[in-house]
């Protein structure tokens, strides 16, 4: 009887011998990847493809600005990859010693001035942004969209007077996009994810201004096959086939 009771809970508690061998589920491996927030979607699709090849790993994504990415990591913060906007940005993580061997540049990208549907404040150039009135939102300077806008700034002669500076890209999309800003700069692919919600207005000097994306294996990674296996599919050719589907162009 007792011997019986003994049994019962031992399954009802998961304790069998099945529970803790060969019958039991996988461990599942965690694979901790910092990225720009430019990136958001794309690396979401490449995280699922990478999933679907590597069972029993779980890819956990965290989407930032890069410069903020390189100061969590500095600070101590968890992660195996780290993807940047910029490679100002991915040169930080390699002067203080976080990264795995070198970084590879995978994409580029620029920027473009993105409006509220209906272009309300009527902008239609880089120069429009400098009028009195126009509520313009850029991203912070220590940003690689910020970095950019500067550089446009130069290329252009036009000085904006923005409203405010923000953290990442995706946040200057969202003030855009929620009407709370006339216009915004930030990526073409972000502008294209942005789909009918916002219009686009082409900046000539964009060209001057390109970003240049670089991911790499960290040197503290706790999953250093698969940190250097998921860089690979970033830089490969299927990540550059969905990079350009969003409008990435090539390194």
């Amino acid at each position: 009887m007792h011997a019986r009771v003994s049994a019962v809970l031992l399954a009802a508690l998961g304790l069998g011998a099945t529970g803790c061998g060969a019958g039991g589920d996988a461990p599942t491996t965690v694979l901790d990847v910092h990225a720009a927030a430019s990136l958001t979607d794309t690396f979401t699709e490449l995280a699922g493809q990478f999933e679907a090849e590597h069972p029993g790993v779980e890819v956990s994504l965290n989407f930032a600005g890069s410069s903020t990415l390189v100061q969590q990591l500095t600070a101590g913060a968890p992660a195996d990859v780290l993807a940047t906007a910029d490679e100002r940005s991915m040169a930080g993580a390699v002067d203080a010693g976080l990264v795995d061997g070198e970084p590879e540049v995978f994409a580029t990208n620029v920027l473009t001035v993105v409006v509220p549907a209906g272009n309300p404040a009527g902008v239609g150039s880089f120069r429009d942004l400098a009028d009195p009135g126009v509520q313009v939102v850029v991203c912070a300077p220590q940003v690689p969209c910020g970095a950019a806008t500067e550089r446009v700034e130069e290329a252009s002669g036009v000085r904006l007077s923005p409203v405010s500076e923000e953290g990442s890209v995706t946040d200057v999309l969202g003030k855009v996009t929620s009407g709370q800003a006339d216009a915004g700069l930030v990526y073409t692919t972000d502008a294209r994810s942005a789909g009918d919600a916002v219009e686009v207005v082409e900046i000539p000097q964009a060209s001057r201004a390109v970003n240049r994306l670089s991911v790499a294996a960290l040197a503290d990674a706790d999953e250093t096959g698969p940190a250097r296996q998921f860089a690979e599919l970033v830089a490969g050719d299927r990540g550059r086939e969905v990079l350009s589907a969003a409008g990435f162009g090539a390194p």
